[in-house]
């Protein structure tokens, strides 16, 4: 029996049906309206009466009928495999519906800012204005969800948990009603870093919970925790309505002074591998009630990572998100290494999902490779992702691939490297036939329809069809797997509740503990054994220009959260009173490797990127450098060495501290701890001082319980720490482990692994499984 229901009907057909059948039904409406159906003998549904969707029965099961046909269509039945659901919704679909299924919506806030970067208006207004509630979709995003069929969404702030829920829950219940009833995938990149001011409190939640960055947890050497991280954030990300994450980030960081290095997992391929597959296995993998089938399911979280085939090599450090940082370079032959966190971890994964969903490209172009982005590279995407590799997951361009570059190369605009020349229209046919299946950054269906019509001219209809009929087909599978075609819709109330909730906040404070690495410690030092007189002195804030060219005042200030330090030491205001001086110090910060000045005064632009706080002079750069070209705004540049150029850091006052502070104590102990971004020269300040905390990113309280032995240091150097700018000049950008390293005045070698617990240098299993000879 099939039967067509109506809302106004369903109640008495689920009595009815509790009578004579063994499917026993609940049915609960949250404050919004959505209506849960929990099955026992099926899929769990969830859908508004807003929408207009209606259910579908078939022997006493229940179905939605998402494109309201009246009957059961192959992809609105649960029982059928995410492939094969896929490939009969893919071929239902226009070639406007697919265009708009490869779009992924550029960074949206909840609520939309009013002016700026993710600027929006509700009715026409402000939200302020509007009189809308903050989880109220904005008028921009309801266009690209109705006129350009986008249903993949990058959320980056979100006012709270529960407006998230809420926003996620309009969202579902408006494309729930449009064409063939595709949910949104709404994505995220990381959004679990750690805020360090704010006081950790078991009793207490927060806004979600806090771990370390990416290089520190790399510096726990422990895929166990990395994976439960994963398992953690996607049960977070899932409560938000986010069922993609755009990470991990698994470059290899192999460019000491690439400003992204923060985000990998170090330099050493096997030690990134092997966290790449754990934190995949953790944010896809769904257990017990919450599995749908193969791993998948309502904990699962699509994992993004990035970046094809890895943009770690960058030649001279410089970035790839402008134009003067487009070329990655491999001058010591080793691309294939490269390849390993990809190849050997999120492609083999341990967990029943088996592989990681989806790949993102970089913006840069691999020398030696092809000549274009490896975003419109088929040698990269085809030949040797999908025909080497057997990669048959969603590949999705970086954001802004397509877009026009801006008026000079250091301007924050389009990315289209190697296609500069191009049309926007010809850059998006360029990365359909490379084999890329979405667009990062684009809500307009527009190009992608008239790359549609490129394609079919070159390949004929039916081949074009088919074509981009299988790129939908992998989007799709990953919708399907995140049981979102089922109930995409969250209780809000419950997602206020869980994310950030006391437990998890503890796992991720404990996790920051095992991500901060000992480096020195003279005569026992540390711990402190009572309470001590420390002297903390202020720090100063350089004046800095972000990516949006956006300057900041330069200001002195208290490094940490003095409450918070006061909890822990007697804090006092002058050197002289101190038993012992702690300074809080980053490491060094000169720039991005471009200088618009030099530019302007008849330079090329290009200056070192330096790891020191003393002014550089880049005496051992390059002659000339490995690639260059810029056939638009900068087509004269042949050369981008910066030989012979010097550099200044803007935080140099933080050595200056350090030394200043040493001076002052009379030779009472100097502690020192290192925010680090980057590797950095110690040998400016090592010697001088008796103790060095090394991090990527922790709350304040995780120092100063470290500080006073409330916990033992375990964390090990995920990189090198060089010797000198020398060694960091000659090494080569694509080589791991190929600097002259830091030796301390006991001996001790700064080297990929070393780190040191209250009884010396750690020497465990970590150590023995990855350290290198």
């Amino acid at each position: 029996m099939k039967a067509f229901l109506t809302y106004t009907n369903v109640l008495f057909l689920l009595i009815l049906m509790l009578s004579c059948t063994q499917n026993q039904l609940d049915e609960t409406v949250l404050n919004d309206g959505t209506i849960i159906l929990t099955q026992s003998a099926g899929a769990t549904l969830g859908y508004s009466p807003k929408s207009g969707l209606q259910l579908i029965e078939d022997q006493g099961l229940f179905f939605k009928d998402l494109n309201q046909n009246s009957q059961l269509d192959i992809y609105e039945d649960w029982r059928v495999s995410t492939e094969d659901r896929a490939r009969n919704l893919a071929s239902q679909m226009t070639k406007e519906q697919i265009a708009g299924l490869m779009l992924y919506s550029s960074h949206q806030s909840i609520p939309a800012n009013p002016v700026g970067f993710g600027a929006g208006t509700y009715g026409g207004k402000p939200l302020s204005e509007s009189g809308m509630p903050s989880s109220s979709i904005s008028d921009q995003q309801k266009k690209f969800l109705e006129e350009d069929n986008l249903r993949h969404v990058l959320l980056t702030r979100v006012e709270s948990p529960q407006v998230a829920a809420e926003w996620n829950n309009r969202v579902q219940a408006f494309v729930e009603g449009l064409g063939l009833g595709i949910p949104a995938n709404n994505s995220s990149d990381p959004r679990h870093g750690p805020v360090a001011s704010t006081e950790y409190n078991a009793g207490a939640g927060g806004q979600i919970s806090m771990w370390p960055e990416s290089l520190g947890l790399a510096a726990t050497f422990d895929p166990v925790l990395v994976e439960r991280f994963g398992a953690v954030a996607s049960m977070e990300y899932r409560a938000l309505g986010i069922s993609t994450a755009l990470s991990p980030q698994i470059d290899l960081g192999t460019e000491p002074r690439w400003n992204r290095i923060k985000g990998t997992f170090g330099e050493d391929s096997q030690l990134s591998a092997a966290l790449a597959r754990a934190y995949v296995d953790g944010f896809q993998t769904s257990k017990g009630d919450s599995e749908i089938a193969n791993g998948w399911g309502f904990h699962s979280v699509n994992a993004m990572v990035k970046h094809w085939p890895s943009g770690g090599p960058e030649e001279g450090g410089r970035d790839g998100h402008f134009a003067y940082g487009k070329f990655a370079v491999y001058p010591g032959d080793n691309f294939e290494e490269h390849l390993v966190p990809f190849t050997e971890g999120a492609f083999k994964l341990e967990g029943p999902t088996k592989t990681a969903a989806a790949v993102m490209p970089y913006y840069t172009i691999s020398v030696g490779q092809d000549s274009v982005a490896n975003g419109y590279s088929k040698y990269l995407i085809t030949d040797l992702l999908r025909t080497t590799y057997g990669y048959d997951g969603v590949v999705c361009t970086d954001w802004g691939v397509t877009g026009n570059e801006g008026p000079s190369v250091e301007v924050f605009a389009g990315k289209p490297w190697g296609l500069e020349a191009k049309t926007i229209v010809e850059r998006h046919y360029q990365s359909l036939m490379a084999g890329v299946d979405q667009f990062g950054g684009n809500n307009d269906k527009i190009p992608v329809l008239e790359a549609f019509e490129m394609m079919e001219k070159e390949m004929g209809k039916e081949a074009a069809r088919a074509h981009i009929e299988q790129s939908a087909v992998r989007l799709l599978r990953n919708i399907f797997n995140a049981g979102l075609f089922e109930n995409p819709y969250l209780d809000a109330q419950i997602s206020q509740e869980f994310v950030g909730n006391p437990d998890l906040m503890k796992e991720g404070f404990e996790a920051q503990i095992k991500s901060v690495v000992l480096l020195k410690n003279e005569s026992k030092v540390l711990p402190l054994q009572e309470k001590k007189k420390v002297f903390i002195p202020k720090k100063y804030i350089p004046s800095t220009t972000n990516w949006w060219g956006v300057k900041s005042e330069a200001k002195w200030v208290d490094p940490v959260n003095l409450s918070i330090a006061s909890n822990y030491v007697e804090l006092v205001d002058t050197p002289q009173e101190a038993d012992l001086a702690i300074v809080f110090a980053s490491s060094p910060e000169s720039g991005t490797g471009y200088a618009p000045e030099d530019r302007a005064n008849g330079g090329n632009g290009y200056v070192p990127i330096s790891l020191q706080y003393e002014p550089y002079t880049a005496e051992l750069a390059r002659e000339k450098s490995l690639a260059a070209g810029d056939p638009v705004v900068d087509p004269t540049i042949t050369n981008r060495s910066y030989r012979g150029k010097t550099v200044e850091t803007a935080n140099a006052q933080d050595l200056k501290s350090i030394l200043d502070t040493k001076a002052q104590l009379d030779g009472k102990p100097v502690i020192v701890v290192i925010t680090a971004a980057n590797p950095m020269v110690m040998s400016e300040f090592e010697s001088e001082v008796d103790g060095i905390f090394f991090h990527f990113g922790v709350q304040d309280q995780v120092i100063f319980e470290l500080l006073t032995g409330k916990y033992e240091p375990s964390a090990l150097l995920p990189i090198q720490l060089p010797a000198s700018m020398a060694t960091v000049e000659t090494q080569l950008e694509d080589m791991p482990h190929d600097m002259e390293v830091h030796i301390d005045e006991a001996g001790n070698a700064y080297d990929f692994a070393f780190g040191m617990n209250w009884s010396g240098k750690i020497a465990d299993e970590r150590v023995a499984r990855f350290k290198k000879d």
